[in-house]
């Protein structure tokens, strides 16, 4: 009776382990099963290299064999690997001294110890082959979009499920500033990476990352999806603004063109995914002048100066067209020097009877502090000339002073050539 308990017991726990376990393949199935049980067997008698176990998970049974030498009665040391000549012939009268018995082992006999072992022994394993299924699972999908059910909303992350009710993180960095969901909403996004301390994988997504725009236009785009049109480069500032810089290797096709779309029919479904991200789509080229005027787009460039070796460049442009060039927030050339990896300092175009009249910074020392000075002629200004032309926001941004000391020294220059 005992035996038919356990049996049936063993028979649920398979069926159990069987019906939540489809992704886990036949062989890995009866592997884990069987080394569980080996490894309880090994725990009570030291070894299980005598064992024969064979698993039958689509049953929902197992059997258990152990083989032992046939020895003399007096001479019988360990019962797990041996057996006495009086109780081998009790299976068969026709054992001899030296010969292999091979008998049936009733699990239930081990007591219920060994059984409570058992469990835990395989609820260990089925987690440890979990985490690696699902390690394996996302590790190959780094860069790819997913598409999960928002289940839990923390103030730092989110987290989603996805079909198979494993757990993906969006932290709150990887959002973009205008994101709000509820639980049980869809949310898009790129995975980003896969973290695996001590055999814990956290899978991390992502909605600001680059990569995620960049497959969102694969999606929306045939001609890069087909390779007939390249993403050489993307720069992003999420929920506000991106640049993407394009090529295509078949004259006849026009990239900005196809990945715009009639009347932007492509780029719309991206722009809504982003939460009315303004993105530019602009023609790549290895010329280096050429790209960042290109990127400053929709600002008209007069000259560039550049310096290739420290990736820096001079960019002069009539007034009007300055603050074009800088965009709201600086936001077009910020983009603009993510997008070509060179520094751009933009600067007013002057009159030659213009640059004339400059005067030296230095000339100011009575007016404005000698380290204000210092600040400025360390971002590569020197004269008053040089200040009023440069836009605002670059000076406040590049020699880190407050706003307040930067319109008291535009202020005290612009007055200076007001006297003349």
């Amino acid at each position: 009776m005992a035996k038919k308990e356990e049996t049936v017991s063993f028979l649920d726990a398979f069926t159990e382990f069987k019906g939540q376990r489809d992704n886990i393949d036949r062989a890995t199935m009866i592997s884990v099963l069987e080394e569980s049980f080996r490894s309880v067997i090994a725990k009570m008698f030291g070894t299980d290299e005598n064992y024969d176990v064979i698993v039958n998970p689509d049953k929902g049974d197992f059997e258990i064999w152990r083989n032992r030498e046939v020895v003399a009665d007096e001479d019988l040391i360990n019962p797990n690997l041996q057996i006495s000549l009086t109780d081998a012939q009790k299976i068969d009268t026709d054992y001899e001294i030296g010969e292999d018995v091979t008998d049936e082992v009733n699990f239930a006999s081990f007591g219920r110890r060994a059984i409570l072992t058992l469990r835990q022994t395989l609820a260990s394993k089925i987690l440890e082959l979990e985490k690696d299924s699902l390690y394996n699972k996302y590790i190959d999908k780094v860069g790819t979009i997913v598409t999960a059910e928002v289940y839990q909303i923390w103030k730092k992350e989110i987290l989603l499920l996805d079909d198979e009710g494993n757990e993906l993180l969006l932290p709150k960095t990887e959002q973009i500033p205008s994101d709000f969901y509820r639980k049980g909403e869809t949310a898009r996004a790129v995975v980003a990476r896969v973290d695996n301390k001590n055999n814990n994988p956290k899978i991390i997504l992502s909605r600001t990352s680059p990569v995620f725009l960049e497959r969102m236009l694969e999606m929306e785009v045939p001609e890069i999806n087909d390779g007939l049109i390249t993403i050489k480069k993307i720069a992003r500032i999420p929920g506000e603004r991106a640049k993407i810089a394009v090529e295509s290797y078949d004259d006849r096709i026009d990239p900005v063109g196809a990945c715009v779309g009639v009347k932007g029919s492509r780029i719309h479904g991206i722009v809504r995914e982003l939460h009315n991200e303004n993105i530019d789509v602009i023609n790549y080229t290895s010329n280096p002048q050429l790209f960042i005027q290109r990127a400053l787009s929709p600002a008209k460039i007069s000259s560039i100066h550049l310096d290739q070796e420290n990736r820096k460049a001079e960019v002069y442009l009539r007034p009007e067209e300055v603050s074009l060039a800088i965009g709201k927030s600086g936001l077009n050339i910020k983009l603009a020097s993510m997008l070509t990896e060179y520094t751009i300092d933009v600067f007013r175009e002057l009159d030659a009877n213009e640059e004339d009249l400059d005067i030296y910074l230095d000339e100011f020392k009575d007016e404005i502090d000698p380290w204000v000075i210092d600040a400025i002629k360390n971002i590569g200004i020197d004269t008053a000339k040089g200040v009023l032309n440069a836009p605002r926001e670059m000076l406040i941004d590049k020699t880190d002073l407050e706003e307040e000391t930067i319109d008291n020294v535009l202020d005290i220059l612009a007055a200076e050539f007001e006297k003349n």
